[in-house]
């Protein structure tokens, strides 16, 4: 599987070059604290005085003038984030983040070892580590990109074709281009979402969903009448 098949680099986007549209997409997990060891990660000079109450930055950080920083913030970096952003309060920025243009990164919420492209939406109590989440991908409130299997074994990936070795102990979710996933669902460790597919919410899904595609609960309805 070639990350282009999942994922859309927009022309503009920093670090295009660490992210090869042929490389299987999980690879880009890797390709993220490379990027920030690169000449191409240029942090720039920060005004404390000019952030809102509680907001914290430690090491090296890229914020884009027009993003917006709301109280209680912190972002420990190294970290990219680009124009027109929004963080919320209390939301964590944990080391080696790349954050595109017109993001929401959501109160409560917590980013670790990924890469957001441009309108990404996490605006709600999100848990997204070692993962990557597409253009226009949307996450619902208490959505959780798991990256650790409770036996600490490297993570599997479900391909069409069948397992692939990852060879990583640590691997989110690679949530596709225009993706959305209900709330309070649990992305289980490797898992992969087409372009364009909805995961119910509630649920506790893994391995592979095609483009354009959708995956529910086979629910019974019972109708108990009234006395």
């Amino acid at each position: 599987m070639k990350a282009e098949e999942l994922f859309s680099i927009p022309q503009n986007f920093p670090f295009r070059s660490f992210f090869p549209r042929d490389s299987p997409p999980w690879t880009w997990i890797g390709q993220i604290k490379k990027a920030f060891c690169s000449l191409d990660f240029a942090p720039n000079v920060l005004d404390s005085d000019l952030f809102p109450a509680g907001v914290v930055i430690e090491g090296p950080v890229y914020l884009d003038p027009s993003a917006i920083l709301y109280p209680n913030v912190v972002i420990q970096g190294p970290a990219y984030i680009g124009p027109k952003t929004e963080i919320r309060p209390g939301a964590i920025i944990r080391s080696n983040v790349i954050v595109g243009e017109g993001c929401v990164l959501g109160n409560s919420s917590e980013f670790k070892n990924c890469l957001l492209l441009d309108g990404v939406q996490a605006p709600h109590f999100n848990y997204v580590g070692d993962s990557v989440l597409g253009n226009g991908a949307h996450l619902g409130a208490g959505v959780i990109c798991s990256n650790l299997r409770l036996d600490h074994a490297k993570v599997p990936v479900m391909l069409p074709s069948g397992f692939v070795d990852s060879k990583m102990k640590k691997l989110g979710a690679l949530v596709g281009d225009g993706a959305e996933v209900g709330c309070n669902s649990v992305l289980n460790p490797g898992t992969i979402l087409g372009k364009r597919s909805l995961v119910y919410p509630s649920m506790a899904f893994g391995g592979f969903l095609e483009n354009d595609s959708i995956a529910a609960y086979k629910q019974e309805v019972r109708i108990v009448k009234r006395r």
